[in-house]
């Protein structure tokens, strides 16, 4: 795999330009996968932050925005990419991947936990998988940009039950 540039992506060379011997990565991350992995969760975590707005419904846009914000720069969708190309399907790397993606589900519940500590009820887990961040997921993988205005609310207002069509006005 190379990244733009024609560098490519092995563990030897992203020590090398790390300046640390590759020993080093190999024994922090173990395979060039893992490093993706970590590498795309903590840049997500910096570029998708919690913001409390105060009202489910804004937290998740909040977020979604931040998300699509993210996939729109050739660096976010590249990483994007990088980690569902590469992955092999091994049990040894499904865990792996569980594991990074466990740090992302934690910020979706404390979403949850925060709306539900409000009064509100926010739907599981598996739904905001499926209904919000799987579409934001799926486009960057196959390169298609979201809409110029509005996805994020018309993601979370079909998550929250709002079935308005793009283009129109909230109900």
């Amino acid at each position: 795999m190379s990244a733009p540039g024609g560098v490519e992506l092995t563990i030897p060379a992203i020590a090398h330009h790390a300046g640390v011997n590759h020993t080093s990565v190999y024994r922090r991350w173990g395979s060039r996968e893992a490093l993706l992995a970590d590498v795309v969760t903590t840049r997500l975590e910096r570029d998708w932050p919690l913001h409390d707005t105060g009202t489910l419904r804004g937290d998740l846009t909040a977020w979604a925005e931040a998300g699509v914000a993210s996939i729109r720069t050739p660096e976010g969708r590249l990483l994007v990419r990088a980690v569902a190309l590469s992955m092999p399907s091994s049990a040894h790397t499904q865990a792996e991947r569980a594991q990074h993606f466990q740090r992302r589900l934690h910020s979706i519940e404390r979403i949850r936990e925060r709306a539900a500590a409000r009064g509100e009820n926010p739907p599981p887990v598996e739904e905001i998988l499926d209904q919000l961040v799987a579409p934001l997921y799926l486009r960057a993988i196959f390169g298609i940009d979201p809409p110029a205005t509005g996805y994020p609310e018309l993601l979370v207002d079909r998550l929250l039950g709002n079935t308005r069509t793009p283009g129109t006005a909230e109900a």
